[in-house]
């Protein structure tokens, strides 16, 4: 009888549901009055409402379902297969350019303080790393296109080096554990990436990536993909430069000091 009432109690919190099929329980007979459409179903009601491993084994379900939906897309975090040609810039012995092309979080900030870096030339916001040719940020923000946010930097290696630009401005500046995701900003598009042009820029990546993961100053892994770059789509006029045009604007990057490592 214990039992029974239990089981009466927990199928209780259904009835609205079943109501809707036609099936309406008697609480004084402790039975089910279906509507005649609906009457297969009765036995798999009785059933569940008797038996306490059924019950169990909705809970367990119910359980696994929530924690499946609840962790990050793991093919998300897999480099995407790049498309289009990368950027190029002219460079001469006399005046020697290179381009770092990075992605971490909005690019607004990430162009606020790139731009003023000593051997900086140029700065560029845009989009990379997605499978849709030319997307504009209505596309981008929605998260399905695979692209970045991102900023072409165009730089004097003779006055700063890519792995500068890397160990000592971009991995302070953006959170590099958290995936797809920097501050407020949730979503593929926010990722953290590193696009390499060059088979040397690939590997100063790595050694970077290895001294700051050694350095301990990030408490979580590093999750920066460092992917082959492919094409890159310059962003709409009022994303460049944001930040110079609208000072006090949103940004979520500062330089970290590093006094002691930082992250939960």
């Amino acid at each position: 009888m214990q039992d029974n009432v239990r089981g009466s109690v927990f199928v209780g919190f259904f009835d609205p549901f079943l109501e809707n099929l036609g099936i309406q329980r008697d609480a004084m007979n402790d039975s089910y009055r279906p509507h005649p459409k609906a009457v297969f179903i009765i036995p798999y009601v009785d059933y569940f409402r008797r038996s306490i491993v059924a019950r169990f084994s909705f809970f367990v379900c119910v359980i696994c379902i929530v924690s499946a939906c609840s962790k990050p897309d793991a093919a998300a975090a897999k480099p995407p297969v790049p498309i289009g040609e990368p950027p190029t810039v002219v460079s001469t012995p006399e005046k020697p350019r290179e381009i770092a092309l990075l992605a971490g979080g909005c690019f607004w900030g990430m162009e606020d303080i790139l731009r003023k870096v000593p051997g900086v030339i140029d700065t560029e916001v845009g989009y990379t790393g997605g499978s849709t040719k030319q997307p504009v940020y209505e596309q981008v923000k929605t998260g399905r296109t695979g692209h970045a946010e991102a900023i072409m930097v165009t730089f004097d290696p003779k006055i700063l080096s890519f792995e500068s630009i890397l160990e000592t401005w971009f991995f302070r500046m953006h959170d590099p554990t958290t995936l797809n995701r920097q501050g407020n900003d949730i979503g593929t598009q926010y990722r953290s990436a590193i696009f390499y042009l060059t088979a040397s820029q690939k590997a100063a990546a790595e050694r970077v990536i290895a001294r700051v993961t050694a350095s301990g100053v990030w408490r979580k892994a590093i999750v920066t993909q460092v992917i082959q770059a492919g094409e890159f789509t310059p962003a709409e006029r009022y994303h460049q430069d944001y930040l110079k045009r609208n000072p006090g604007g949103y940004t979520c990057h500062y330089l970290r000091t590093f006094q002691t490592p930082v992250g939960d």
